[in-house]
């Protein structure tokens, strides 16, 4: 997410941090390389110039001119910026209404609509307790029906079932006849999207809205859209009373700049941001964070966050009663410790919120390669026994085979994984014979530069299956 704007920023803080006073000729510098930075990221020109406007404005006043620590003032000035940009503060979903709320998706087709529906659901039921329904209006791809069908079952929110001779008014009505009669407290509904912007779209949403009056009406637009981003956003606020912003497909997008661009043309506050495909990848907007992102300074308040809801707690006291009773850490658990990876979103979620400071210790990284070979080690260990499993030192030669092929991998990668379990292994070992303290200490040993025996990540790249 934002890879080469955070990527460009990062250098340009460097650079600054390291200059003994800011002047006009150097802030100038800094300036262009920011709106090059912006530009590139299909930030819209508008939005560019007022950032870069504001930005000098205040870089070139007497408080950063006289600080102690000019360089790490104008930091302040561009991250504080980056967020008056994109909203200055987190925006909570409104669900202060007579049940059933309703809440109404709007965008193009493509956008993601009906996939965000079903993690909105998801997002209000396990984390708000809510009771909700679902129901499409969208009479003209059958498919996106029975798309929303799928999710909404995957969401364990129910689904209110349409059909496509139906008229998209009389489908929202009924659904929230229905959703007043059951007791619901929200009701999500997904209306129909167009390649492109035209007048029947704006003109039956609009019918929509009129009939069913939500208390929510987000708008859902692709990260990736560029420049597009702009045009889209404008048509649809002036189309309709939005409410807030849904930003979708935010790990697929290395600009970000429809991120940047649709909270300062709409208006409206960004208040969710789709991450993959998983209904569980949906998260609040938090501007503050983001921007710290952006500039590569990390988001660990969100990282601790995804920690606590991804980490299975009986598992991991479950692992803990086991090493402490000196029973030996196997390839179940090391199969346990990839799944916990998983649910917190991956190596490439991990990534993205960690500092770029820490990430240089790391090297290049390649995260889709990482994820790939994560799956192939699940199937390494899926191809084993449960005694294999359970005791690792039976696989000998033969076994190996057996696995490989059953993997459809080259017995060299079941070695492979094999020596990484052994060094996690080792690890946990020392855990259990010198606690945490002394782990630590042979982590920052001899070779090391922090993190690992021998210094940076692990051998392998650092994650179990790397």
């Amino acid at each position: 997410m934002f890879e080469n704007l955070s990527d460009r920023l990062t250098r340009v803080v460097k650079n600054i941090k390291g200059e003994a006073r800011i002047t006009e000729a150097n802030t100038q510098e800094m300036l262009r390389e920011v709106r090059l930075a912006l530009l590139e990221a299909d930030v819209a020109l508008p939005v560019v110039k007022e950032f870069i406007n504001q930005v000098k404005e205040q870089a070139l006043g007497e408080e950063v001119l006289n600080s102690l620590t000019p360089g790490q003032a104008l930091v302040g000035i561009v991250h504080k910026q980056l967020i008056k940009l994109i909203g200055e503060k987190t925006e909570e979903i409104n669900l202060a209404a007579q049940p059933p709320v309703v809440i109404l998706m709007a965008g193009l087709q493509g956008a993601g609509k009906t996939t965000t529906t079903g993690k909105l659901a998801k997002y209000l039921k396990d984390n708000l307790k809510k009771k909700v329904l679902t129901v499409s209006a969208d009479v003209y791809r059958p498919a996106a029906i029975e798309q929303l069908k799928t999710v909404s079952a995957q969401a364990g929110a129910e689904f209110f079932p349409s059909d496509i001779s139906q008229k998209p008014v009389d489908i929202a009505l009924a659904a929230l006849n229905h959703a007043k009669r059951q007791f619901f407290d929200v009701l999500i509904l997904d209306t129909a999207g167009r390649l492109g912007i035209d007048e029947a779209m704006m003109n039956e949403i609009k019918a929509l809205h009129a009939a069913v009056n939500p208390t929510e009406t987000l708008f859902v637009i692709d990260a990736m859209l560029g420049q597009d981003a702009a045009n889209t956003a404008k048509a649809f606020n002036e189309a309709l009373p939005l409410t807030g912003v849904v930003l979708t497909k935010m790990d697929g997008d290395a600009r970000g700049g429809a991120a940047l661009s649709v909270r300062q043309i709409t208006g409206k506050p960004i208040k969710f941001m789709g991450v993959g495909e998983k209904l569980t990848g949906f998260e609040k907007f938090h501007p503050d964070r983001v921007a710290g992102r952006i500039l590569g300074m990390g988001d660990i308040v969100s990282l601790v966050e995804e920690a606590k809801k991804g980490i299975d707690q009986q598992e991991a006291e479950k692992l803990a009663k086991k090493l402490k009773s000196g029973k030996a850490f196997d390839l179940n658990d090391f199969l346990s410790q990839i799944s916990q990876m998983r649910n917190m979103g991956g190596l490439q979620g991990l990534m993205d919120k960690l500092p770029s400071q820490l990430m240089k210790g790391a090297g290049e990284v390649d995260a889709t390669a990482a994820e790939k070979q994560m799956k192939r080690t699940e199937a390494i260990i899926f191809s084993m026994t449960i005694e294999e499993r359970t005791k690792p030192d039976l696989l000998k030669a033969s076994r190996k085979r057996r696995i490989a092929a059953g993997a459809g991998v080259q017995v060299q990668e079941v070695n492979r994984l094999l020596k990484q379990f052994e060094q996690m292994r080792d690890m946990m070992k020392s855990m259990q014979k010198g606690g945490l303290a002394k782990l630590m200490r042979k982590m920052g040993g001899a070779g090391g530069k922090g993190g690992f025996p021998g210094g940076g990540m692990p051998p392998g790249g650092g994650f179990p299956g790397m």
